[in-house]
């Protein structure tokens, strides 16, 4: 397909990384045609594929004890509805992107998007609890295709202008990361024809139809970037094999009483994500591709990129499932009451990802800093709550959930490029397809254990002092993670890679 380009500005707008692919981009910007005649259309198409991945991450943490009710299941059945989802989206980020080199990224694109539709009927028509989970989990791995093409398509479609493009980009990514639950809980009492809890799968058919129909007409085709590339899915496999080791018993154990087996997948979790290391070892030593670029190890501010990745996304996701696992069968509020009791969180993610896109050039890392003590301050407010003699009400949590959501989407739209701040240009493609990994299956993990604190001092049935016990001690630990991850923080660039 021939392009017609439009003029470029003399100076573009610098790109913000609000995704590990979206550093990619930007390190890449320089080498980008100039811009696509329909762009706007196109980010319209994009900015509705991307939105289908952000909500399903999160949109079953309200829903969850409706499906309960309706299929049946146990506390790990909840936990397994958000963690299988991101434990797939995190294990196919490792081939998604270069699928999309392979083969071009509109057309990856097109079958990712197709594929999650079905798995979305597939969810909303599910019978059983295991048939629902079987469902998610192909969810997960369909999303893994489609998202990496989204923000290649945009440097396609934006060239040098892509900071135009992440301006909208930004505070929609803020949003839509936390809005899951509220969408839930306002499709779950609507009870749309009867549908209950299964709209929040099947809202997708009718968003999803219209990003397919839109994208097939205004995306460029574009040519395969990379030809004669051989996937390396046997490494994939054993890095889903030893994630899986690591998560079933997390999950599981807890509720079955830590049986044998669960201690010994955990243990045997740790040589097989060594093998994985040593295989892509192997590889990039026999100059055939890997799945990640093993050099960008060698610098501390990569690796502790890393380290903050699994300590934040596992601390907010577990957080965000155990809020509202405490508010509706703790508390006994509605998927509607339980949902604007959260929307303060929600409207605090968009002002926070507004606020930090001013605020990141000036500040560097110290806007990570700034995010990570404003949320360290709430859940202290929140943890205080929680120990009361009564139970607090929606109006009562909203500021501490308002504030925490400031900081915590301060955090969204820098964070990636600042990670790759120090990072080569040949490094930034594999060390940002690898953080966004980390980042999936770190929701896996946090909601894995935070999920298991939770329920380890709640059990289903029980009354509203038992849940503020469970909730105390969920935020407790989500204190001391916070913390973590300011300390981790040091250790980062001061600057993002855009900027330098």
């Amino acid at each position: 397909m021939t392009f017609t380009a439009e003029t470029p500005t003399t100076e573009a707008a610098p790109a913000r990384a609000v995704s590990p692919a979206i550093a990619e981009t930007a390190s890449a910007a320089s080498e980008a045609p100039a811009t696509y005649p329909r762009r706007w259309l196109g980010l319209i198409a994009i900015l509705a594929t991307t939105l289908l991945n952000l909500l399903d991450a999160s949109i079953v943490n309200v829903a969850a004890p409706a499906i309960r009710t309706e299929l049946g299941g146990t506390a790990s059945h909840i936990q397994w509805l958000a963690a299988g989802y991101t434990l797939a989206l995190a294990i196919g980020l490792l081939t998604g992107g270069r699928l999309g080199d392979m083969f071009g990224r509109k057309r990856v694109l097109m079958i990712g998007l197709v594929g999650f539709l079905a798995a979305s009927l597939a969810c909303g028509a599910a019978g059983s609890i295991e048939l629902l989970l079987a469902a998610r989990l192909v969810q997960g791995a369909f999303a893994a295709v489609m998202v990496p093409q989204c923000f290649g398509l945009i440097r396609d479609l934006f060239g040098r202008d892509m900071g135009k493009a992440y301006a909208v980009f930004g505070p929609l990514i803020g949003l839509a990361s936390i809005a899951g639950p509220i969408v839930a809980g306002l499709l779950v009492d609507a009870d749309l024809f009867g549908s209950g809890w299964r709209s929040i799968f099947l809202i997708n058919l009718p968003l999803g139809i219209a990003a397919f129909v839109l994208g097939t007409k205004v995306l460029p085709a574009g040519a395969p970037q990379t030809r004669g590339l051989k996937l390396d899915l046997g490494g994939a496999v054993i890095a889903a094999v030893g994630m899986s080791l690591l998560l079933v018993p997390l999950v599981e154990g807890r509720e079955l009483g830590w049986p044998a087996w669960s201690i010994a997948m955990l243990v045997a979790s740790v040589p097989v994500l060594a093998y994985f290391v040593r295989g892509q070892i192997k590889r990039a030593r026999s100059g055939r591709t890997a799945l990640i670029e093993l050099s960008v190890f060698a610098k501390r501010s990569y690796t502790s990129g890393i380290a903050f990745v699994v300590v934040f996304f596992g601390s907010v996701t577990g957080f965000s499932l155990a809020v509202g696992l405490f508010l509706q069968l703790g508390l006994g509020f509605g998927p509607l009451k339980a949902s604007l009791a959260m929307a303060a969180w929600a409207v605090g993610a968009f002002i926070g990802s507004g606020a930090s896109a001013g605020l990141a050039p000036k500040l560097g890392r110290g806007v990570l800093h700034l995010g990570l003590a404003m949320m360290t301050a709430s859940l202290v407010v929140l943890w205080l709550q929680f120990g009361a003699d009564s139970a607090p009400g929606a109006w009562a949590l909203s500021p501490a959930f308002l504030f925490y959501g400031i900081g915590m989407g301060m955090i969204f739209v820098p964070l990636f490029g600042i990670i790759t701040g120090e990072l080569e240009d040949h490094e930034v493609g594999s060390a940002s397809g690898l953080l966004e990994s980390f980042q999936q299956g770190a929701a896996a993990l946090g909601v894995a254990v935070l999920g298991t604190v939770f329920f380890g001092q709640f059990a289903i049935g029980s009354g509203a002092a038992e849940a503020m016990g469970a909730a105390r001690w969920v935020t407790g630990l989500t204190v001391g993670l916070t913390v973590v991850a300011f300390l981790v923080a040091f250790g980062l660039p001061k600057q993002a890679k855009a900027e330098h």
